[in-house]
């Protein structure tokens, strides 16, 4: 049986919720407020990291943002590019792991939405990944990465819920991601999260079901790693996509963490 990121057109429908075009619109305008020099219409260059299908990648090419999508996945880099072929967009996919890879020239901004960061399992992963990007961002540019609010873990009511239904055209989609009996363990941070995606069309029904390691990152553990990668200062917070959400307000519930590349 197939995971979850095996399956591109599955865990894009899991994901179909998400407002892509406003979660870039709040990209464009934190480059344009933090990146140095400040008040930059917008970045020239774009780098999504573990982008699987790479919507936001895509959407920026659509803008007329010369973009790139990176991912480990062979699948997910197969599905982005014929995403991209299908629409007449310009990408670049490069399949490589986000903790040592190199691109040809340094892109204005880089990003990692999704909480995909949850990908790095242990301090040395989210330094030797820090490392790599800020190789990859030029000076003055930007890595803004989204994760999960700390509350989804440390607050007896999470921000977030772990079951949720969209409907994206004549397919209806109930996705069921973590949640339940599924525990973090205190010591190293990881959940061994039950997946399932479930797709009721004019097909049929389609049940895909997986378990997927997720590590929750704390605020502080995220600046120790920036300092100990160098190559990054942190110069914003905030947990929504929405101007006027703090990481303190209990409207959070995203942990969105602004790099500057120095």
């Amino acid at each position: 049986m197939t995971g979850i990121y095996d399956s591109p057109d599955l865990y894009e429908l899991a994901c179909a919720y998400r407002d892509v075009p406003a979660e870039v619109d709040a990209l464009e305008r934190w480059y344009a407020r933090h990146a140095d020099p400040e008040g930059s219409s917008g970045p020239r260059s774009v780098l999504e990291l573990a982008a699987g299908p790479a919507e936001h990648a895509l959407e920026f090419a659509r803008r007329g943002v010369p973009a790139t999508a990176l991912d480990l996945s062979p699948a997910m880099c197969a599905y982005a590019e014929q995403k991209a072929s299908a629409a007449g967009l310009g990408l670049d996919v490069v399949r490589a792991d986000m903790r040592d890879f190199k691109l040809a020239e340094p892109v204005a901004l880089a990003v990692t939405m999704l909480n995909s960061a949850c990908h790095l399992m242990t301090l040395d992963d989210l330094v030797a990944h820090l490392a790599a990007v800020s190789q990859a961002v030029a000076p003055g540019g930007l890595y803004i990465i989204e994760l999960a609010h700390p509350a989804d873990f440390l607050t007896l009511v999470p921000r977030t819920s772990s079951e949720w239904d969209s409907e994206v055209g004549a397919a209806r989609v109930h996705v069921r991601w973590g949640g339940g009996d599924d525990v973090i363990d205190p010591v190293t941070q990881v959940t061994r999260e039950h997946v399932q995606v479930t797709v009721r069309d004019a097909a049929g029904t389609r049940t895909l079901a997986d378990v997927v390691p997720n590590r929750f990152w704390t605020g502080t553990e995220v600046a120790a790693a920036v300092r100990l990668a160098g190559g990054f200062t942190a110069v914003a917070g905030y947990g929504d996509f929405a101007d006027g959400v703090s990481l303190s307000d209990r409207e959070a519930w995203r942990m969105i963490i602004v790099l500057r590349r120095v």
